[in-house]
């Protein structure tokens, strides 16, 4: 396992560059310019060293200046050209890689079990996608191309200062030693809580996701100080962590800072002593410390970069983890069905180990064209089935299949373009309204669109909105009711077509009124299509050519209603519950017609 994690540490570089096609090379070429750059920023030094040197020796004339000043300025307009090169082409590769690795994680999320997606918080993927992977924008469009050229230009210092004076050139390093002990320290402390900061990081952020997203609630339960006070103590408690953590750095943070960098420490009192003993000149001694100057920038910039690069290594094993994350098996070559009729062959299924089984045993076929019903006490399995049938998740145990093939045989996009699915919890994303329903079929022109909405008894409401069907979700979502939602994503299923549809609680919300007519609309859209409902309201289901009753994961009846009414004691109290809930809601509604008469 250890030889493992190492292994992916050390090619943790080159796993973060394959996000991006190509953007090795180009990250080759931008060290390359980042290098020239840093070099060419000490030609003027040498130019500075001559003039000096010419004006103590009395050969300075305007034509020996103006040489060098040219030299000077040509070289400083080669850094410039060459870091702006350098970093263009580093930002370049940067944000390319940032759009793979965002597409790679959504695309996990995309092909994995749902299961998998739902154990991690929203928090905890929001961290990862929108500032984990931002934070890696920074080391590698500068620290990766400026670093590889900080590292050159002290090694080229010292290769001018040994030309200058060997004895210089050694003075220079006299602190070296004792910086990288500090810094080796700091590092040592510092990387045995980088995991914890990424830990603490994720949940508070989780818990500010988790604070926002139920205001609501908080507001209507009155239980804003419990809940803001859980929020508040989660940042306290990152602060702490924080605070503590850089607490155990900071001495050998300061003093590696300390050292590092200060080669002037060495080489300005060697060289004067050089120069009164004659060994070394006064240009010289300016050349020498020029140079010592140089390597002090670039050893400070080292040590902040360094640490860059270790938080962009943490921050890639980090996503890397979510990367792992197993997806649904696809089948190399894909088997698809020309028949649509569904069979559920002795299926178990479990969320994980530790819950148990959720169904037992499962042996269920629903006809091609056939109306079947799912009904049953909450958390008798009914959205489960369905689920398992979309394949959000793989079954344990037994076999479904559809049109006689597995649907383990079929690529996850094919069977998500045979079966349309539309449950309760109706999600617009942040588009136009008519873009949300085109998700259905993207290739539907705007005419199909508004027949599909008038079909589902929601263009009345949609033409009402500030902008009719260009109005965004995200500014209608606060106008629109449980029940408009609902039928919005009953429009996009009806666009789609597909010859299966699921309808999980699909028009839970929908107001009696426009019940009816969904019912009916969905009747005439539905025909021929293999069509499984899971309702609450039995008398939405009373015409189904099989009606399912599922209690605690296992089939206790089947049938039509007539049937199951007097061989199903079960559904039998289900039915009179249901018919007393509609008539004592009737009831009321008469009497304040009453009232009001």
């Amino acid at each position: 396992m250890n030889e493992e994690v190492t292994k992916e540490e050390k090619r943790w570089f080159g796993t973060l560059l394959s996000y991006a096609k190509g953007s090795g090379g180009r990250l080759g070429i931008s060290v390359v310019f980042s290098m020239a750059s840093l070099v060419a920023g000490i030609v003027p030094y040498y130019c500075v060293y001559r003039i000096l040197d010419g004006y103590i020796s009395g050969n300075a004339d305007k034509t020996l200046v103006m040489h060098f000043c040219m030299i000077a300025l040509f070289a400083y307009l080669v850094k410039v050209v060459c870091f702006g090169i350098s970093t263009g082409i580093s930002h370049y590769v940067a944000f390319n890689v940032l759009e793979g690795l965002r597409l790679k994680v959504a695309d996990t999320f995309l092909m994995a079990p749902l299961g998998e997606v739902y154990s991690h918080s929203i928090g905890e993927i929001k961290s990862v996608i929108i500032d984990k992977i931002e934070d890696i924008e920074p080391p590698l469009a500068h620290v990766v191309p400026e670093g590889a050229g900080h590292i050159l230009l002290p090694i080229v210092c010292f290769a001018a200062l040994m030309m200058v004076d060997i004895r210089a050139a050694f003075a220079s390093l006299l602190s070296l030693p004792l910086g990288m002990i500090f810094m080796v320290l700091t590092f040592k402390l510092s990387g045995k809580n980088m995991t914890k900061y990424q830990e603490a990081n994720a949940g508070m952020s989780s818990m500010i996701v988790e604070y926002v997203e139920g205001i609501e609630v908080i507001k209507a339960f009155g239980k804003a100080g419990v809940s803001y006070e859980k929020f508040a103590g989660a940042i306290r408690d990152y602060r702490d962590f924080v605070i503590e953590w850089l607490e155990s750095t900071w001495i050998t943070m300061k003093l590696a800072f300390a050292f590092m960098p200060a080669t002037l420490l060495g080489t300005v009192p060697v060289c004067i002593l050089l120069v009164q003993k004659g060994s070394m000149t006064i240009s010289e001694m300016a050349l020498a410390v020029m140079l010592a100057m140089s390597m002090v920038i670039s050893m400070a910039k080292i040590e902040v970069f360094s640490n860059g690069l270790r938080q962009m290594q943490y921050t890639v094993l980090e996503i890397q983890k979510l990367l792992k994350i197993e997806s649904l098996p696809e089948p190399a070559f894909e088997k698809l069905p020309d028949r649509y009729g569904i069979e559920l062959r002795d299926v178990h299924f479990s969320y994980d180990d530790e819950e148990g089984e959720v169904l037992h045993g499962i042996d269920l076929t629903l006809h091609e064209g056939s109306f079947t019903a799912l009904v049953g006490p909450s958390g008798g399995g009914k959205s489960t089935v369905a689920k398992l049938i979309a394949r959000f998740w793989d079954v344990t145990g037994g076999t479904i299949k559809i049109g006689g093939i597995d649907i383990k045989d079929m690529k996850v996009t094919s069977l998500a373009n045979i079966v349309s699915f539309v449950t309760q919890d109706n999600f617009l994303f942040s588009r136009s309204i008519k873009e949300n329903i085109r998700l259905g079929r993207p290739e539907a022109t705007d005419e199909e669109v508004v027949e599909a909405a008038k079909a589902a008894c929601c263009d009345e409401f949609i033409r009402k909105l500030p902008n009719g069907y260009d109005t965004s979700a995200g500014e209608a979502g606060k106008r629109l009711s449980g029940g408009e939602r609902q039928r919005i994503a009953i429009a996009r299923m009806m666009l789609k077509d597909a010859p299966i549809v699921i309808l999980d609680e699909a028009t839970a919300f929908t107001d009696p009124e426009n019940e009816t007519k969904l019912q009916e609309s969905i009747a005439n859209l539905t025909k021929g299509k293999t069509l499984l409902v899971i309702a609450h309201r039995l008398s939405t289901i009373k015409n189904a050519d099989n009606i399912v009753v599922l209690d605690n994961g296992r089939i206790k009846a089947q049938g039509r209603q007539e049937e199951l009414i007097r061989a199903c004691p079960l559904y039998e109290r289900m039915w009179q519950a249901h018919i007393g809930a509609k008539n004592w809601a009737a009831g009321n509604a008469a009497a304040g017609q009453v009232k009001e008469a």
